[in-house]
């Protein structure tokens, strides 16, 4: 029978080592790092350095910019905290073995001589 060229199979690329907890971005990093750039965007168009001047009804309506995005950002958090709040599930499963716990729990004090 006749045969093709061997080819060596595709292996998934592994790094040699792994990134270590200090060099991964947390999400507080990612946060602060969009913040800046925002900022320093806001910052740049607000103080209208010279060459960039904009039209009096922008530069009106993106001063308040970081308060209203701030107002935004507290309706958002508010929501989703009540939204988590309303589909909460109970785990009544949970809640029993925590009840059984508790019952032998004083029991045994009860059994070393510690009153309730």
């Amino acid at each position: 029978s006749v045969r093709g060229p061997r080819v060596a199979p595709v292996l998934p690329l592994r790094f040699s080592r792994a990134i270590s907890p200090q060099a991964a971005m947390t999400k507080l990093g990612q946060w602060l790092c969009g913040l800046a750039l925002l900022g320093s965007a806001w910052a740049a168009l607000a103080l209208a350095p010279p060459g960039l001047r904009l039209p009096a009804p922008y530069r009106e309506a993106l001063l308040p910019l970081p308060v209203y995005l701030l107002v935004a950002f507290g309706c958002y958090s508010l929501a989703t905290v009540g939204y988590r709040l309303a589909t909460f599930n109970d785990c009544e499963e949970a809640a029993a073995e925590l009840r059984e716990h508790i019952k032998a729990a004083r029991a045994d004090l009860r059994r070393r001589g510690l009153r309730l």
